[in-house]
C-alpha cells in the first residue's frame, strides 16, 4: 500500500464526541501577579476580576440587563457570594461588562 494512502485516512472522526463533565468545578491554582508594575495596575486588575465575578453571579441569578443591576443589587450579590462590598467604580464596571457582553 502506498504511503500516501496511509496518511490520507483520518484517525479521528470528523464529529467531536461530547465531553461529559462529572466532577464539580474547581478553580485553577492562583499564580502570583507579575512584579514591578505600578500600584494602580494591581488595583485595576483586582477590580476587573471582582467585577467579572460579580457579573457572572448576577447573570447566574437571572439579572440579564445592566438596568436591572443597581448598586444595591450588586452589593447584595457580593454579600451572598462572599465578596467584600464593591465600590461605585466596581459597580459601574459590572454594568459595563453586562452591557458589552451582548
Amino acid at each position: 500500500m502506498p504511503a500516501a494512502a496511509l496518511t490520507s485516512k483520518r484517525a479521528y472522526p470528523t464529529v467531536p464526541q461530547p465531553v461529559l463533565i462529572d466532577l464539580p468545578y474547581v478553580p485553577r491554582p492562583k499564580k502570583p501577579l507579575p512584579a514591578g508594575r505600578p500600584r494602580e495596575w494591581y488595583v485595576n486588575h483586582n477590580r476587573r476580576l471582582k467585577a467579572m465575578r460579580l457579573a457572572i453571579a448576577l447573570l447566574d441569578s437571572g439579572v440579564y440587563l445592566p438596568d436591572q443591576a443597581k448598586n444595591s443589587a450588586i452589593r447584595s450579590m457580593a454579600e451572598d457570594v462572599g465578596i467584600h462590598p464593591p465600590s461605585d467604580i466596581t459597580c459601574h464596571m459590572v454594568r459595563a461588562l453586562m452591557r458589552y457582553s451582548r
